[in-house]
């Protein structure tokens, strides 16, 4: 089958009387992926407890993009007393730019996880899963229905809200920032409301009504960060839990998804390039679940539902019938946005679609922040490679003068075809204020520009991604944006596959980096196939067990296994104890052979050589990347200022009033 990397929605016109019918004879070649967690900005009152003063907040994970939970309150609040009217000739970016300067920035907060059911809104409120009638859901009046200490966990949030049809449960998952274990509890509504069960290691979970108006709770069951099983139990007086499904093939996970109309319930098994899509029938959840297509290597899709038709979004086939059934705010980031705008730079114009959502979400607290996105297709950086266009998006104050000596911050991540994360932090925004320059490179192996470019930077083209992020910054070295002497650049997870590739191939750009739970040791992680990941992650890196072409490429790349004596950007390192994800193992080994590599550098360098320090910082927990951990992010803002020779009193000083230490 010739896979395209056009994406569409196919309207598949079947009766739902006879959908098992006709889908259990149909075969239907279409395919998707997608994943269902996005932030969400909302205007409302922030109320700080006790529980949630220091640590709010939820880390980004491999599959899933949860939402964080903060407030803006202390970010620079602006307020426009005589707010003018915006020019109708006004371009589109500029009309949301004007826009987000006149409203007050202090009443915008990111909402963790929040679900309007009925005439209540389910959110948490401090230490309490809460409910409050909508009209006053910005009031302090609301309805306690469980207090989270009573699970014992150190600073428990709430990852996950789903109320059952007729809102006699509702179910929440619970988290802790220190571990990637959740407990998913069932809370049953009343005039004293009273937790009906507690399951260990949920994943994903959805309810459905039965025939017989009982209500059932579907969830997945995650051991070792591989999530194959599937359950479903019922409550009251006819309690039952029973296992439903399980996947045998270890190489893919299972996750489930309600339809938007909540008539199916989908069993979404797949890995990184194939998927399989079974429905069950909201109506009848204990009758036997209908495949949709069988899978078939190299094609993915996804289900939904409305008005009897099913909708199929897909990276194969041709589409019949082309229907629209999305929302800018829930539309996976591989397909087009209903909205975009352009930006001129010089004789180019490049679509900021991709961007729309981050840079929007940034102004919102940095008005005095000049967002700026180029095209890399520079023929003096990229005319030897295979002249790609590398989009990139850099932050910097309007007032900023002479840029080339203002110290830069390079992001960058490039892998599973997940777009680079650009969300607000206080630490970025202290950066910027104290005249930082950040760019974010969106490289090949990510999704900015949708299927074809994450797979034009996995597997045998893991390089390319390499080659992006080296001609980005050559290009804003020659743009005129600082110099290598005040250049860092900084990742975490699988973004530490480039970062530490390039150190190894041109560490004359960098003057420092800082690295959080980097995957640095590609060789030795992917032949151990005992580690949890290894075989679902066989599609974005490759099998050097079994095949020698993968293995030899790896070797050309890996940041572990090219070290060699030479001279190194300054790196700081954070790695965590009980990491699943990144083995602490290949972390303390690559420290270990970088220190070595630079010590035999030394010794040939001769009297006067100055090393370039490497700091390994192990934190305690379980969890994969603490996002909003205070001593990370100063740890490694004071490497950065220590490393740059820069004074860091004002920077600390602003730091702490954001942060509220």
């Amino acid at each position: 089958m010739q896979q395209k990397s056009k994406l569409f929605l196919q309207a598949l016109k079947y009766s739902i009387p006879h959908l098992g019918k006709c889908m259990q004879k149909q075969h239907l070649n279409h395919c998707n992926f997608a994943d269902h967690y996005y932030n969400r900005i909302k205007l409302k009152k922030y109320h700080l407890t006790k529980c949630l003063q220091n640590k709010p907040t939820i880390s980004e994970l491999a599959r899933n993009i949860p939402s964080r939970s903060f407030s803006s309150k202390d970010f620079l609040p602006i307020k426009q007393e005589n707010e003018k009217p915006i020019p109708e000739n006004m371009d589109a970016f500029e009309k949301v730019r004007t826009k987000l300067e006149t409203q007050p920035q202090e009443e915008y907060e990111i909402i963790n996880a929040e679900v309007k059911h009925g005439g209540f809104v389910y959110y948490q409120e401090g230490c309490c899963l809460v409910r409050s009638k909508d009209e006053e859901a910005d009031n302090d009046n609301y309805e306690v229905l469980f207090n989270l200490e009573e699970l014992k966990l150190d600073q428990p949030f709430i990852d996950c809200i789903r109320v059952a049809p007729d809102e006699k449960y509702v179910a929440a998952k619970i988290r802790t920032e220190d571990s990637e274990a959740s407990t998913c509890i069932v809370v049953k509504l009343s005039d004293q409301p009273v937790m009906e069960a507690s399951f260990p290691n949920v994943s994903s979970f959805e309810w459905v009504k039965d025939e017989e108006e009982e209500d059932v709770l579907f969830y997945t069951f995650q051991r070792n960060l591989r999530c194959h099983d599937v359950y479903r139990a019922t409550f009251g007086d006819n309690k039952r839990n029973e296992r439903f499904y399980t996947e045998k093939d270890p190489s893919y996970f299972v996750f489930l998804y309600l339809t938007k109309d909540s008539r199916f319930l989908t069993i979404n098994i797949m890995n990184k390039t194939t998927s399989e899509v079974w429905l069950i029938d909201g109506l009848s959840p204990w009758d036997p679940p209908v495949l949709i297509q069988k899978r078939i290597h190299g094609v993915l899709y996804y289900v939904e539902h409305r008005d009897d038709e099913l909708y199929i979004l897909t990276n194969v086939g041709e589409p019949t019938e082309f229907k629209l059934m999305r929302t800018a705010a829930d539309t996976p980031a591989i397909m087009n946005w209903d909205l975009f705008f352009t930006m001129k730079r010089n004789t180019k114009v490049v679509d900021l679609d991709m961007f729309k959502d981050h840079c929007v979400l940034f102004l919102k607290h940095s008005n005095l922040l000049y967002v700026n996105v180029i095209g890399l297709a520079d023929d003096s950086v990229r005319s030897l490679k295979d002249g790609k266009s590398v989009p990139m998006t850099i932050f910097h104050k309007t007032d900023s003068e002479d840029l080339q000596k203002k110290p830069l911050l390079v992001h960058v991540y490039g892998a599973y075809g997940m777009d680079l994360k650009m969300n607000f932090r206080p630490e970025r925004r202290v950066l910027v204020d104290d005249g930082w320059i950040l760019a974010y490179c969106h490289v090949r192996g990510g999704g900015e520009l949708g299927l074809q470019w994450h797979a034009d930077g996995r597997l045998t083209k893991k390089l390319n991604g390499l080659a992006d992020l080296e001609a980005c910054i050559k290009t804003l070295h020659g743009q005129g944006f600082s110099q290598p002497s005040l250049t860092t650049l900084t990742a975490f997870s699988a973004g530490g596959v480039l970062v530490g590739a390039l150190c190894n191939s041109n560490p004359e750009l960098l003057r420092a980096v800082t690295l959080e739970a980097p995957f640095l040791d590609v060789l030795n992680t992917m032949m151990d196939t005992t580690l949890p990941l290894t075989l679902e992650e066989l599609e974005e890196w490759g099998n050097p067990s079994s095949d020698e072409k993968h293995k030899n490429y790896i070797k050309r790349y890996c940041p572990y296994q090219n070290i060699k004596p030479q001279h190194y950007p300054s790196i700081h390192i954070t790695a965590y104890e009980n990491d699943e994800r990144v083995p602490l193992k290949g972390i303390v080994s690559y420290t270990e052979k970088l220190k070595e590599a630079i010590m035999e550098h030394a010794k040939d360098s001769g009297e006067g050589y100055q090393a370039p320090n490497v700091v390994l910082d192990i934190q305690p927990g379980g969890n994969h990347v603490i996002e909003d951990s205070h001593k990370k992010i100063t740890a490694q803002i004071k490497f950065l200022y220590e490393e740059l020779g820069l004074d860091s009193t004002s920077v600390f000083e602003n730091l702490k009033k954001y942060l509220k230490f």
